[in-house]
């Protein structure tokens, strides 16, 4: 299959669309999306999997967790295509990102140890202008 069509693919679920939008400025593993997007694991595996097959996601293996963030090639991309369409709707991106944000907060406590290599730059600005 060309990459075009697994591109188109990958954008062509809702599901997965939140996903590559949770995903985009932040490394999460599928746990933290399973509990942020209330599916069952294996549901958010398979989407993440096909995500993954169009070659738009980084990961990072930390123990025994995979943690996956949108390839930077892509980010721009992505961003751009925002600007001309709202797959999601304002609400559900912003219901997901309150539960992303409260989720992450609960990273320390959880089962999962937080990715080193793919860790957010744009998590750690956010929190330098919220406190300024």
């Amino acid at each position: 299959m060309s990459s075009l069509i697994l591109f188109a693919r990958a954008l062509a679920d809702p599901t997965r669309c939140r996903i590559i939008r949770l995903v985009i400025d932040e490394a999460l593993c599928v746990c933290e999306l399973a509990d942020i997007l209330e599916m069952p694991q294996s549901s958010v595996s398979s989407h993440v999997q096909i995500i993954r097959k169009a070659g738009m996601l980084d990961s990072e293996k930390c123990e025994k967790w995979t943690y996956f963030r949108i390839e930077p090639a892509y980010r721009r991309l992505l961003r751009n295509m925002e600007k001309f369409f709202d797959p999601l709707g304002k609400e559900t991106e912003n219901e997901d990102a309150k539960k992303a944000a409260a989720r992450l907060k609960q990273r320390e406590g959880s089962c999962c140890p937080g990715p080193k290599r793919l860790a957010s730059r744009r998590h750690s600005r956010k929190h330098a202008s919220i406190s300024q």
